[in-house]
């Protein structure tokens, strides 16, 4: 790590200083170090920033200093347990929309990437939209032997990973630098905050992997109603380029339009909030980008169209069944259940109480029900589940924080759309076909399928551990034959008897 990440950090610090985005960190949870570091830096802040709100003070800052602090700022957007709850909702906020690079880059850009396939889009269109990491354009695909197609390309921004590299090698440098001058930093393990970034990141920049995100959730919809995703058109798809069908919609949050075109909003949001939980829920793949900029209503059907696949989440079938007892839990208001199922999960300790709890659950869920959407704050419920949490030692699980995120984001648009909305009763319909279903024949038999299979690969193995067990049999009697120790060979026969139970425990691990 060379002095030019120590100077590219010096001049985000500047900018960030100088723009006023250091006043809107929480003063009283930082360490005193970065207590006195952030009043020294307002010294510097332009008076005309202090008339401005938070977010705009974080949108003009990180916007100053490129498209990967944009991007930077909306990650850590997702991750309020590492920013805090009011940090992230401010994060949220910025508007990833950046001015587009030069049109007469694009013809280069498809053919270094394509090959002589980029031959075969052609009118493309100026920019339609233009963000941090990515425009797109909107092209005709002209494949011979095919009905011509109206398409939509989106392109990497030229020296975008290269960028994004250099400035994320200055926040490892920062992260360094913080944990070696100030011990009370070490808790938040900002070396560890960074790498997130960076592999976050790093899959956003590889446009291959969006296309398979697409690819997978169209397998898990295809006999849904409701929901639409663009397909893919895989021979013009590369690491830098990604072409997919073009969807022709209403913005969601148009409602003007929407009510022109005679669309049922309060349907419109009952079908964003039901199909992000039959995604989350039954599928364990959602798209975890759910603002207002990436969702359209087809005007003919009523239908939610979905774009823009870079950030996704995924749930195993152990935290699917843990979200949906949750969300039953509350909506039925067994509030003793969704404590429950925090313990059986491992999510909270055992040294707690299950009744203290659930009182504590009941706080949250009561004042809920029986109240529109427009009564509830959702950021609010959040944050009072992250105090109760770390009030009965949780420790913060990086798979939900995520999707906690996105509900909260998803319930936004579907409040917008309808003030009127009851989140638990759209919810029930999903929640409950889904638990039926896991409870039902059917969800029984896939289980003992999945038993069936880790058994039979644990039993696969075996042959392979016996042959090692009777080298090492043979070992041990060559061993005891030959003269020597008594003392070493009872040593020996005791580590023999140890591995042969750690075998044992697992295989027996492996098959349970």
């Amino acid at each position: 790590m060379g002095l030019g990440s120590y100077f590219r950090l010096i001049n985000a610090g500047w900018v960030l200083a100088r723009e006023g985005a250091l006043s809107v960190l929480p003063k009283e949870s930082l360490p005193p170090m970065m207590k006195v570091g952030v009043g020294l830096a307002r010294i510097i802040e332009r008076p005309s920033v202090r008339k401005t709100g938070r977010i705009e003070r974080l949108n003009k800052a990180l916007h100053t200093l490129g498209p990967s602090y944009v991007k930077i700022g909306q990650t850590l957007a997702t991750r309020p347990d590492i920013v805090g709850v009011q940090a992230a909702a401010d994060l949220s906020g910025l508007q990833d929309r950046m001015p587009p690079f030069d049109e007469a880059l694009v013809p280069g850009i498809l053919s270094d990437a394509l090959g002589e396939k980029a031959r075969q889009l052609t009118e493309i269109s100026p920019p339609v939209a233009a963000a941090s990491i990515a425009q797109v354009h909107k092209a005709m695909l002209r494949v011979p032997g095919e009905t011509p197609k109206v398409v939509a390309v989106k392109m990497l921004r030229p020296g975008v990973s290269e960028r994004f590299h250099a400035d994320t090698q200055s926040l490892y440098a920062g992260a360094r630098l913080a944990e070696t001058f100030s011990r009370k930093s070490r808790r938040l393990r900002p070396t560890q905050v960074v790498e997130t970034l960076d592999h976050s990141m790093r899959l956003e920049l590889d446009l291959r992997l969006e296309a398979a995100a697409i690819s997978e959730m169209a397998e898990n919809i295809k006999d849904d109603e409701g929901f639409v995703i663009p397909s893919v058109q895989w021979d013009h798809v590369a690491q830098n380029v990604l072409t997919t069908s073009w969807v022709d919609g209403i913005p969601i949050r148009d409602h003007a339009a929407l009510d022109a075109a005679g669309i049922d909003r309060k349907a419109l949001a009952a079908k964003v909030l039901q199909g992000f939980l039959r995604h989350s829920i039954r599928d364990g793949f959602f798209h975890a980008d759910m603002h207002p900029g990436n969702l359209f209503a087809d005007p003919k059907t009523g239908d939610v169209i979905a774009v823009d696949f870079g950030i996704m989440g995924r749930l195993s079938k152990r935290e699917r069944r843990f979200l949906a007892d949750i969300l039953y839990g509350f909506i039925t208001r067994d509030y003793r259940l969704v404590a429950q199922r925090h313990f059986d999960i491992g999510y909270v300790p055992a040294s707690q109480s299950v009744d203290d709890f659930a009182l504590a659950i009941r706080s949250i869920g009561e004042p809920l029900h029986g109240r529109t959407a427009d009564n509830i704050s959702m950021a609010r419920v959040l944050g009072q589940l992250f105090t109760i949490t770390e009030l009965f030692q949780m420790q913060t699980r990086p798979e939900l924080v995520l999707l906690q995120k996105s509900m909260v984001l998803v319930e936004g648009v579907a409040r917008t759309l309808d003030p009127e909305l009851d989140i638990w009763t759209v919810a029930e319909p999903v929640v409950g076909e889904w638990l039926r279903r896991e409870e039902g024949p059917v969800g029984r038999l896939e289980d003992l399928a999945g038993h069936v299979s880790r058994m039979s690969e644990a039993l696969g193995r075996v042959p392979n551990l016996l042959a090692q067990a009777e080298l090492t049999m043979a070992e041990h009697r060559a061993m005891m034959n030959r003269p020597g120790d008594r003392w070493m060979r009872t040593a020996m026969t005791a580590v023999l008897g140890a591995v042969f139970v750690l075998v044992l425990a697992l295989i027996w691990r492996t098959i349970t």
